[in-house]
């Protein structure tokens, strides 16, 4: 396979290695989450909802729909770094996508009826998330004395 010309290799850029790393740092929080020892109480383990008790670290509230989404997010992340424009949207709508997650975990997680265990660690974990995805989106491969951020325009 050959790359088009004026295109970035695969991960050949620091955006790219971003979205890398981010994916990469998805997929095995998402594998962690079935694991035991870094999970807590896995035969507590549910596949939606408040009512499953298995805690990532011992602390992050999980079922197996959150791992499958930070597996599928972790995925994305991993495709995404083949592209320079790609990866910073994943980057800044991964961080909405956290920080959407963290004001529904403020006013509505952890109620009967919620899809996605959502306890008060988990929900300051997605602030944070949000936070520094947004940031790196923003920030990352950016020459700041030509506000060039590597990245052409498609025509």
């Amino acid at each position: 396979m050959t790359a088009r010309a004026g295109s970035a290799a695969y991960a050949g850029t620091t955006i790219q290695r971003i979205a890398l790393i981010v994916g990469i740092a998805f997929l095995l929080l998402g594998v962690a989450g079935f694991l035991p020892g870094i999970t807590s109480d896995l035969g507590e383990l549910r596949f939606a909802g408040p009512s499953s008790q298995a805690y990532l670290f011992g602390v992050l509230q999980v079922s197996v729909l959150h791992n499958a989404v930070h597996l599928a997010f972790g995925v994305v992340g991993v495709i995404v770094a083949a592209h320079p424009t790609a990866s910073r949207h994943f980057l800044l709508w991964g961080g909405v996508l956290n920080a959407a997650l963290w004001t529904y975990g403020l006013f509505t997680g952890g109620r009967e009826g919620d899809v996605l265990p959502l306890n008060r660690a988990a929900v300051w974990v997605h602030l944070g998330m949000a936070v520094i995805m947004v940031l790196l989106a923003l920030l990352a491969g950016r020459d700041p004395r030509t506000k060039d951020t590597g990245i052409k325009q498609l025509d």
